[in-house]
């Protein structure tokens, strides 16, 4: 019982000590632009266009860029959350410590699902009052909990790509674009069946395609029974990045310490 106290409190504790040490949206105006206002504007953007052009439909374009919002946090924030030792040049300090690699980086994810799970609700909030946006409040129990889950495995991803820049120069540049990619790949503004079949194929390995087709099916009405499936894989998915963060955090940590280049950016 002690051991799993310990674990949990290094999970906790260390993760939003780390948040606040990482972080590199800290002020008021950095957070509310990067996290909130860039996601807002996105989504009035897609609607509007829809709207000129007579293509999707309002719904359609309001939950797809609601549930993709939680990406930023969860992409960016998982990255950041073991690059950014790296670039700071703490990453030995962190690596020298016997407790388990798993712990301590997990729980630096923590902070960055509840963020992601926050901005997608207020985006649903948002278009509700901006937009005009409606649905039954029976439903918003399951689509909060969708966005929950897209935003776990958006952080798992952020972790995996972190892990990578444990060895890459420029890790941002890879995210980014995996972060443009998601907005095209995931079902997002284009229906996942008018992708090509390889396109087809990457996102559905991506975070949140399946978050995006669950909220869908809540929305549109057809129960939290349609929307399992989907959210089963979504879990899936989450799990499978986590543990291929696991894996690359120590592979590329041995042959760190194998070529002294731990800190080496």
């Amino acid at each position: 019982m002690n051991g799993f106290a310990s674990t949990a409190r290094l999970v906790v504790v260390g993760g939003m000590t780390s948040y606040r040490a990482l972080f590199n949206w800290t002020t008021p105006s950095m957070y509310i632009g990067t996290l909130f206002a860039s996601p807002l504007f996105q989504l009035l953007f897609f609607v509007y266009v829809g709207r000129g052009l007579g293509v999707a439909g309002d719904e359609f374009l309001i939950v797809g860029n609601a549930v993709l919002s939680c990406s930023v946090a969860g992409i960016f924030g998982g990255t950041m959350a073991i690059a950014n030792e790296r670039r700071y040049g703490t990453l030995g300090t962190v690596l020298l410590s016997p407790r388990s690699r798993a712990a301590i980086f997990l729980g630096r994810g923590l902070p960055y699902v509840l963020n992601g799970a926050l901005v997608s609700v207020t985006m649903l909030g948002a278009a509700a009052l901006l937009l005009g946006w409606r649905t039954p409040v029976d439903r918003l129990p399951a689509l909060v909990l969708t966005t929950l889950v897209g935003a776990i495995a958006c952080t798992a991803f952020g972790l995996t790509l972190g892990s990578v820049g444990l060895r890459l120069r420029d890790i941002w540049l890879v995210t980014n674009i995996t972060s443009a990619l998601m907005l095209l790949l995931t079902g997002v503004i284009v229906p996942s069946g008018e992708l090509p079949a390889l396109l087809r194929a990457i996102g559905s390995v991506l975070p949140l395609t399946h978050s995006v087709a669950a909220a869908r099916h809540i929305t549109d009405g057809d129960g939290f029974g349609a929307a399992g499936p989907d959210l089963l894989i979504e879990v899936g998915i989450a799990v499978a990045y986590t543990l291929l963060a696991v894996v690359l955090l120590r592979v590329f940590e041995t042959e760190a310490r194998r070529r002294a280049v731990l800190d080496a950016m």
